[in-house]
């Protein structure tokens, strides 16, 4: 029996990667059972050395689907499912960095088994911080994609910077009860400031339309997430990754469980291993703080604490490697020339 009042429902479907590009690519996909959770993830062919990618928040391994392919043929690239998210476990009133810190321990240590770059965005790349503090012998460089080092942590999230903790309350609100909910809410009220005097808001016609297929693809398919293939890739991608996700995942971040575990720059102070930053294109607005996930003070301080880090803007969205694959590969590729490749050769230490 499990220790959460509630499961994921589709935990149990792993194995199936519908992705044909990927598939044919060699990738496979596989769960690792820590004993207490169990951690899905996908995993390409053995051509060198290991990269693991950790989406952002709400985001499920799916997310690299442009980027695979390419990185998978000079890598073994592994792509993980954070706990809460897509087919791994859902274990609700646990979540704080502590505790995905020990899922990616057990990952590194389980499945990887030598050190690797791990590259993560957003919420997934201050995760990726984590292990480049905190693993050191397990962790051969980090990137950072578009991270929010500083911006993430408390007070600031909350009552300068608020946007994005806005959006992640309204989550919770909207869908917080993961057995009675329409998607479809989510879009219901979320607003997109552009000035400090005008939003953008979707409208109600494009909810209602929203609503409609998405419960009609779920009376169709009840056992499966949300996969309504003719929709654009990006609103497609959002809804399967909504009906993946628990609900107080979010929760936790509004309500302060998260953050145990994680102090940005005490973090970066102990990184010793190569460090990328990717900074994505940002803006400040009255009333509504950072819309982004670093401003360039932010940047330059990750700079000075770690002055051996490189940093490379690219005017994309907060998810570059969907947005903009081509130059999240070619900065992959560029970091692991320069500053990386000897660290494969580097002795792991004692056990």
């Amino acid at each position: 029996m499990s220790a959460y009042p509630y499961d994921n429902p589709y935990e149990g479907l792993s194995g199936t990667i519908n992705i044909r590009a990927v598939r044919a690519a060699g990738f496979r996909e596989r769960q690792l059972d820590t004993g207490t959770l169990r951690i899905n993830y996908v995993v390409g062919p053995d051509n060198g050395p290991p990269l693991v990618l950790l989406p952002a928040q709400m985001g499920i391994w799916e997310s690299y689907q442009r980027v695979l392919v390419p990185l998978s043929r000079r890598l073994r690239v592994y792509a993980v499912d954070m706990r809460g998210h897509g087919k791994s476990s859902w274990t609700p009133g646990a979540y704080s960095w502590r505790h995905l810190g020990a899922d990616m321990t057990a990952f590194l240590s389980e499945i990887v088994r030598s050190p690797a770059v791990i590259s993560g965005n957003s919420s997934g790349g201050l995760l990726a911080l984590w292990c480049a503090a905190n693993l050191p012998d397990q962790v051969a460089g980090a990137i950072l994609e578009d991270a929010p080092v500083f911006s993430a942590e408390m007070p600031r999230f909350r009552d300068r910077d608020r946007f994005v903790f806005g959006g992640l309350k309204h989550l919770a609100e909207t869908l917080g009860d993961p057995h009675h909910r329409d998607l479809a809410d989510y879009f219901r009220g979320l607003t997109l400031p552009v000035s400090a005097t005008r939003e953008k808001r979707v409208p109600d016609w494009f909810i209602s339309f929203l609503s409609r297929r998405v419960q009609a693809f779920q009376s169709r398919h009840p056992s499966e997430p949300v996969d309504i293939r003719y929709f654009p890739l990006k609103l497609r991608l959002l809804l399967k990754c909504l009906s993946m996700y628990d609900p107080d995942f979010a929760r936790a971040f509004v309500d302060g469980r998260f953050y145990e575990g994680l102090d940005h720059a005490d973090a970066l102070a102990h990184v010793s291993c190569p460090l990328l930053v990717l900074h994505a294109d940002w803006r400040r607005v009255p009333g509504h703080g950072l819309i982004g996930a670093m401003d360039d003070e932010d940047a330059a301080r990750i700079g000075e604490l770690v002055p051996h880090s490189r940093y490379r803007k690219i005017h994309a969205n907060h998810v570059i490697h969907m947005f903009e694959p081509r130059q999240y590969v070619e900065a992959v590729d560029t970091f692991l020339k320069q500053d990386v490749l000897g660290e494969f050769a580097r002795p792991a230490g004692p056990a």
